[in-house]
């Protein structure tokens, strides 16, 4: 079994109740943090003292304070750790049920674990640590499992999401040309950008570029 686990979560209670889940199954050392910077810090620390984690357990939102951040969620903090410690298993316990953030938490982080937030979610945690212990399985909670499922797998990059958010803000082709220049991205020109938001709306069967917001909002996209 795992020997330590950091937590990621910033409600006391769901702490503790993950702690007396990892209890029961024997493991050593477990940690917890209430931000996402003490636990990439804590991560670095135990890695540089030859002494790291197995286990990463996070939460995807975590409540703004008096204590300023430079990582504000769960999906910044798995993105940053995923760069530095690709071995690393990670699981998400969250109530986040959106189909494309669960996309991409698999498809471009590689987490190993996404465990629903409900009224069987400590449970069901323990069953999803066991089974990432016992193999390189993924594990995935019932309630979301459509969200990796190959027929509603969506592939929409960074590009796409930036294309669509402009849309919501109400900037018209052109702009969003100058926008894209600006940053450095690319495709920039009027000509891709209506090619590029053409194929969106069909991929997402949107009517037009205010249905396409819409859907996009749905899916957790913006």
């Amino acid at each position: 079994m795992f020997q330590k686990v950091l937590i990621a979560e910033d409600m006391d209670f769901i702490n503790s109740g993950i702690k007396s889940q990892l209890a029961e199954l024997n493991i050593a050392q477990i940690e917890y943090v209430q931000y996402c910077d003490e636990a990439l810090l804590k991560l670095k620390s135990a890695k540089l003292n030859n002494a790291p984690f197995d286990l990463l357990i996070s939460d995807l939102s975590f409540e703004e304070d008096y204590v300023e951040q430079k990582i504000k969620s769960g999906d910044e903090l798995i993105k940053k750790v995923r760069k530095e410690f690709p071995l690393l298993k990670i699981a998400v316990f969250s109530v986040e049920d959106k189909e494309y953030r669960v996309q991409k938490l698999f498809n471009e982080y590689k987490i190993n674990a996404y465990v629903w937030k409900s009224r069987e979610g400590l449970r069901e945690l323990k069953k999803a640590i066991l089974q990432l212990f016992n193999s390189d399985k993924i594990y995935i909670s019932p309630h979301i499992s459509g969200a990796v499922s190959k027929q509603k797998k969506i592939e929409i990059s960074e590009y796409d999401i930036f294309l669509i958010e402009c849309l919501s803000k109400g900037y018209l082709q052109e702009e969003i040309s100058t926008i894209l220049k600006d940053k450095n991205w690319s495709p920039t020109s009027v000509s891709s950008i209506e090619k590029r938001l053409k194929i969106l709306r069909e991929h997402f069967n949107a009517s037009n570029p205010t249905h396409l917001v819409a859907i996009a909002k749905d899916l957790g996209l913006i």
